[in-house]
């Protein structure tokens, strides 16, 4: 396996990129979007375990406008700092300047998948009701049927113009995403003209797949994972 961080021009600045790639022939690529943390060895671990199944993965430091790096878990206080500046345009701008990245190595959009968690998971929503890519796979993401933050509203309404094929990952204990809200975004998906899918775990809470901290839940981490790839491989190839 390979990895590296590289610096890409976006129409806000500079924006550094985590990137593990396989040793051989890469199967198809994707773009791996952080938690409200930033890329820290998480989300890196993530892009590694996607390398190891194959794929080009890449990471985008979506916190460059305001210094970049990363923010413990918990300290929220730290995370709404990191937030000025970002709103739904910049973050399609960041995704936008990221797929070029695979895009140059020759991987077309139907060949890219995006995956997310926590504020990603939302933001593969906002990816897929936008753009026209091969899969997203968004893990408990808030925000998409009730706004969490003034700059990031409500998506659930784009569900009828979805581009996407969208998997939505979720934990029926999460504090932050009620099961109402969970079963409105599927009603919603209902009417979907792509590939759709919304599945609860029941003994799960936020934050279920973090394999680091007292959140993790092994089986619906591991039950969620296999979905994931299966999602990818199912839209991909």
């Amino acid at each position: 396996m390979r990895e590296q961080t590289i610096t890409l021009d976006t129409p806000d600045g500079p924006m550094d990129l985590f990137e593990a790639r396989p040793d051989g022939d890469a199967r198809g690529a994707v773009v791996v979007i952080q938690e409200a943390f930033g890329v820290n060895d998480y989300i890196k671990a993530v892009a590694r375990n996607l390398a190891a199944e194959g794929y080009q993965a890449v990471a985008p430091h979506l916190f460059h406008r305001t210094g970049g790096g990363t923010v413990p878990y918990g300290e929220f206080s730290k995370v709404m700092e990191k937030y000025q500046g970002l709103d739904d345009d910049a973050i399609l701008r960041d995704v936008d300047a990221s797929l070029d990245h695979p895009r140059a190595a020759g991987w077309p959009d139907s060949r890219i998948g995006i995956v997310g968690f926590c504020f990603g998971g939302r933001v593969t929503f906002l990816v897929a009701a936008r753009r026209r890519l091969g899969a997203a796979i968004g893990f408990y993401g808030g925000g998409i049927v009730t706004a969490r933050f003034p700059q990031f509203p409500p998506l659930v309404g784009e569900a009828v113009t979805l581009e996407t094929p969208w998997l939505g990952l979720f934990g029926d204990l999460d504090q932050s995403i009620p099961v109402d809200d969970v079963e409105q975004l599927r009603s919603a998906l209902d009417d979907a003209p792509v590939d759709h899918e919304v599945v609860r775990y029941a003994n799960a809470g936020h934050g279920f797949h973090r394999f680091v901290g007292d959140d993790h839940v092994p089986d619906a981490a591991d039950d969620a994972w296999g979905r994931t790839l299966g999602w990818l491989a199912k839209h991909l190839e």
